[in-house]
């Protein structure tokens, strides 16, 4: 800002002259702003649109591919057998019996006082004759159980209390379990190194007097079809046998001669909640639309009517993003509306989804449903697609192109803050040139007038 140079001459108030020049020659600066709050709402509305639109992608294309409406619950009639399911079940129906429940090799030492020999070497062997060789920094067997633990001997190892000898000195027993079940991870266990082992040297401890095989390593195993021609025995080195059924895991929990039925049904509450599911999901992005475009009727400060247009009104970007997604869905399949299946469109232009009609349409052809819904699934996902896809959606590149604009209109008006400041620099000088030359004519005129006067006293006094 100039110097304030009001009225100095001419009695004028130049700072609000300026000021309202200024005003008026910023008033296309004003409405760019103004543009630029509008559009960046809708901006921001677009792309929360688009959002939802991007969301829905990626639901529908789930649902829509291979397998993507798997929807299966299994049951067992005993808990000795418990299932899980996962992608690529289908319905099936097994008789098993559990015959024997996977178990992890276990030994426990003689009692003693520690190691008896220092350093404490063991070394174990595996039935398929791999060794390993532990060896503790003393006799002790907190060590030695520490040691062991630490190896790759796969055996966890533990200090127990056992008692006193007959001197009453405290006497323990070392239990040493396989970190695997299974009969493949059954082991025995050799006082020495593994060089003894090999000439034959190496006590084994479990032969020791007072010591014990207290659990042989065992495979789980069930006999499948039991009593028919077609009787199959199954192992598992652990108590779940995995992919028994494809995505199907059978977990066994406890012996049972009488043959488990486990069966796997499709999920009909699973299927209802999916279609429900989707149905929202559309129904959220079409909601969003009508209510961003409807017109609400007010009042103005002067009592007069006033109606508000929403900010996706007149939109056709928009309009024809909610006409395409409601078309995926309302269009016919095979000659047959999505209401055959409980998704029916209303007078809105959105959704209503009917449980009751969509659970009895797959009870009585669960194909025909599960194929009716993969087909409006796969629809929407292509429309979704198109829409919000970040390089050709059409919503996208409309989100794209109005940040330009906006981007475009930002530039301008930093521009125009420079014209402004010019335009109010010229003004300030404009008027204070006008200032300095009234004030050198008030001056001149005072001089005149002084003149004027003298000479008017100079001619009285000669009369």
């Amino acid at each position: 800002m100039g110097m304030g140079i009001d009225g100095m001459a001419s009695g004028l108030n130049t700072t609000e002259i300026i000021n309202a020049l200024i005003a008026a020659e910023a008033r296309p600066q004003a409405l760019m702003k103004f543009k630029v709050t509008k559009d960046t709402a809708l901006v921001t509305a677009m792309q929360a649109l688009n959002t939802k639109f991007a969301a829905l992608t990626t639901q529908a294309t789930a649902l829509s591919k291979p397998g993507g409406l798997d929807k299966y619950q299994v049951l067992s009639s005993s808990d000795a057998i418990t299932a899980t399911i996962s992608a690529g079940a289908k319905a099936t129906s097994l008789d098993l019996a559990v015959n024997k429940l996977a178990l992890a090799h276990t030994i426990v030492s003689a009692p003693m006082t520690a190691w008896p020999a220092t350093p404490a070497t063991m070394t174990f062997v595996k039935d398929d004759g791999t060794t390993t060789e532990v060896t503790a920094t003393s006799n002790s067997l907190d060590e030695l159980a520490y040691a062991i633990n630490q190896s790759d001997a796969g055996v966890s190892a533990v200090k127990i209390a056992s008692g006193v000898d007959t001197a009453g000195v405290p006497q323990f027993r070392l239990q040493m379990t396989a970190k695997d079940t299974g009969a493949a991870n059954s082991f025995t266990a050799h006082q020495g190194t593994a060089a003894d082992v090999a000439a034959g040297t190496a006590a084994d401890l479990a032969k020791a007097p007072g010591a014990a095989v207290l659990r042989a390593g065992q495979d789980a195993e069930v006999t499948l079809w039991a009593g028919t021609p077609a009787q199959q025995t199954i192992t598992s080195a652990t108590n779940t046998f995995a992919s028994l059924a494809p995505g199907v895991d059978i977990t066994v929990k406890k012996l049972s001669a009488d043959p488990v039925t486990m069966a796997v049904t499709r999920d009909a509450a699973a299927m209802t909640a999916t279609a429900k599911e989707l149905s929202t999901a559309v129904n959220i992005i079409l909601g969003s639309i009508f209510t961003q475009s409807a017109v609400t009727p007010g009042a103005g400060a002067d009592g007069n009517s006033t109606v508000t247009a929403g900010i996706f009104m007149g939109q056709s970007t928009i309009t024809a993003a909610k006409a395409k997604l409601f078309n995926a869905v309302a269009d016919p399949i095979d000659g047959k509306s999505a209401a055959t299946i409980g998704i029916n469109t209303t007078k809105n232009g959105d959704l209503s989804f009917d449980a009751d009609a969509f659970a009895a349409a797959y009870a009585k052809d669960p194909a025909a449903v599960e194929k009716t819904l993969a087909t409006i699934a796969g629809r929407v996902a292509e429309a979704s697609k198109s829409i919000s896809d970040p390089y050709s959606g059409t919503l996208s590149q409309r989100v794209k192109g109005q940040q330009s604009v906006i981007d475009d209109l930002n530039s301008q008006i930093v521009d125009w803050d420079s014209r402004l400041a010019n335009r109010r620099t010229t003004l300030q000088a404009v008027y204070t040139n006008l200032e300095v030359q009234m004030s050198k004519m008030q001056s001149q005129q005072s001089w005149l007038t002084a003149q004027i006067s003298s000479f008017d006293a100079a001619a009285s006094s000669k009369k």
